[in-house]
């Protein structure tokens, strides 16, 4: 499958790949702070099947083709690991990264990430069914769609194929998450989809929320932005970057309750 991709910055240090949120592309998900993350590293951004400038294949949309897509593209860049930040959507892709690939994940930013359905707001997908492509005309998904899009007229197909993903949102056990390799950075918006107990749950699965002035640092991390909702999370480019920019380029190792308080890798 043809996959479109953007690389941007210096060839420095481990680069960090950029995957974007449903129906969005690298403009509407990235835009503004990919340019401020690439000042100090390579920076990948990519279009995944059926989104942007990459077309559609004969195929179901879903996290784990996903996956396996964006490590094919590393394959062919012969990069051997990276930096995974993704929002929405992307945030579950750079999971399923971590945890299905990990021998090909340096680091993970996991913006808006939910590892089950109880972590959305209840209720909140009860109505996708009956979402139709063009109740979203209009937004700025759908402007870049029909600006970006090798076939403009593929915009309905992308939302039915999206509304079935949705329908199928993939599943990590506590287990799985307590046993992610990979430091993690979550992120979430204070009036976000994720329930903000959902994030703290993770980020305590991770080896967090612990008092760091007597065990040291965790591997995770645990950012919350306030005043911002899902969708607003892209405009927080001056909050987020240098955050994400010291996480990445932290050097050396955490100690903390990571299992029986042993220390995670830098």
């Amino acid at each position: 499958m043809d996959i479109y991709y953007e690389d941007h910055g210096s060839d420095a240090g481990r680069p960090l790949v950029l995957i974007h949120g449903a129906l969005s592309g690298i403009g509407t998900s990235f835009g503004t702070i990919l340019p401020l993350l690439a000042k100090t590293r390579r920076v990948i951004a990519v279009e995944l099947q059926a989104h942007g400038r990459t077309p559609d294949v004969d195929r179901p949309l879903t996290v784990e083709h996903f996956a396996a897509d964006v490590v094919e593209l590393l394959d062919r860049l012969g990069v051997g690991r990276a930096d995974v930040f993704g929002w929405s959507m992307g945030s579950a892709v750079a999971l399923r990264l971590g945890t299905d690939h990990p021998d090909r994940v340096g680091r993970l930013v996991l913006a808006s990430v939910s590892f089950d359905d109880d972590g959305l707001h209840p209720g909140l997908l009860d109505g996708i069914q009956d979402l139709r492509p063009e109740h979203l005309h209009g937004s700025e998904f759908h402007e870049e769609y029909l600006r970006t899009a090798p076939d403009p007229a593929g915009w309905a197909n992308l939302v039915t194929k999206m509304k079935v993903l949705d329908a199928n949102l993939p599943q990590w056990s506590p287990e799985q998450i307590r046993a992610l390799a990979a430091p993690t950075m979550i992120v979430l918006a204070d009036s976000d989809i994720v329930q903000p107990e959902h994030a703290v749950r993770m980020f305590r699965l991770l080896g967090g929320a612990v008092p760091g002035d007597l065990t040291g640092l965790p591997a995770c991390r645990l950012a919350i932005l306030p005043g911002t909702t899902h969708t607003t999370i892209p405009q927080r480019a001056d909050w987020l970057a240098p955050m994400i920019d010291e996480f990445l380029t932290e050097i050396g190792s955490w100690c903390g309750y990571r299992g029986a308080g042993e220390c995670a890798p830098g």
